[in-house]
């Protein structure tokens, strides 16, 4: 079984960082001087994912104002709304409203991937919306139906896909807390479900994530595991890994094992046990370890100490899988 370790959601900015974005807002900071301190914080996000061995790198997306932004101010149709609460948490959201049948612009989420990011493509995860939190996300003024619509962003999710592969893009993970927050039934699961697959042909053998968090994804177990991608994460501060069933047997399986509520780092060994009891009972043929939800209202510090924990596991699970 193989072991990964990811950050699976933007790291969070250092004060230095948030004091600067504020100065500019304030007329006294320059854009370049920030933009280039960006640069600088994104490159040591990467340095800290390779010191620990994750694989692929992400660079932390920290100039990204929040998940949907490079979408809603790069494609025709959509425009930025308001702030909105992201889910029951102290972060916000610009909500993107969709006036017309979304289309896409090339380039649009490329060219705001992290310098060092685009620097090292082959070794790289980009992180985008899900299609189906999306478009149950957005203000859809474009007399689409919810269905379609979440359709339709899965076929120019695909089309962005092909794009990044194109550029030597390695892994695409897919932001999804509303699949377990509020699970889609009926036409509209089908409907996502069908997002995916045009997501999927687009992929080819490089990896898809989808990533859950914010709600128990064991009563939407049957619906997760029709989903075409390589990976499906679970944040394990909402969902218990004893109610993990059938459904996920032979399936490769993420482990939000980092909890984004508190700053105490995780214990390995626990993380190390989880892991073994699900290898025993579903057989997943890989596993990846990474934060649950987004670690993005941690100080970096405290986000740096707790992600230090995953190595560890790592080393635990791979000794218990030789049987040492």
């Amino acid at each position: 079984m193989d072991v990964h370790t990811v950050l699976t959601g933007p790291c969070p900015r250092s004060e230095a960082l948030v004091a600067a974005t504020r100065d500019l807002d304030r007329g006294r900071a320059r854009p370049e001087a920030v933009a280039h301190l960006y640069e600088r914080a994104e490159a040591d996000v990467t340095d800290l994912e390779a010191r620990l061995g994750f694989d692929p790198l992400s660079g932390g997306y920290l100039a990204w104002d929040d998940l949907f932004r490079p979408v809603s101010e790069g494609w025709p149709g959509f425009s930025v709304g308001p702030i909105t609460r992201w889910f029951e948490t102290n972060t916000f959201y610009r909500q993107p409203i969709l006036r017309a049948p979304p289309e896409r612009t090339p380039g649009a989420v490329a060219r705001r991937l992290p310098p060092v990011v685009a620097g090292t493509a082959s070794r790289t995860k980009v992180t985008l919306p899900g299609p189906y939190t999306f478009a149950g996300l957005l203000d859809n003024r474009s007399g689409e139906t919810r269905e379609a619509l979440t359709h339709r962003i899965g076929r120019l999710l695909a089309e962005e896909l092909a794009e990044l592969r194109a550029a030597g893009v390695a892994a695409f993970q897919f932001q999804e807390p509303l699949l377990v927050v509020a699970p889609p039934k009926g036409p509209l699961a089908e409907a996502t479900i069908a997002a995916y697959r045009a997501i999927a042909s687009t992929a080819g053998p490089h990896p898809t994530l989808v990533w859950t968090f914010f709600g128990d994804a064991a009563p939407v177990a049957e619906l997760l595991a029709r989903l075409p991608v390589s990976v499906v994460g679970v944040d394990l501060a909402e969902t218990e890994p004893d109610a993990l069933g059938a459904a996920w047997r032979g399936r490769a399986l993420g482990l939000g094992c980092v909890d984004s509520g508190t700053t105490l780092a995780e214990d390995p060994e626990e993380i190390a046990r989880i892991a073994a009891d699900l290898a025993e009972r579903l057989a997943p043929p890989s596993i990846w370890l990474g934060p649950g939800a987004p670690l993005d209202l941690l100080p970096y510090a405290a986000a740096a100490r707790k992600l230090g924990v995953l190595p560890a596991a790592k080393a635990r699970i791979e000794a218990r899988g030789r049987g040492a």
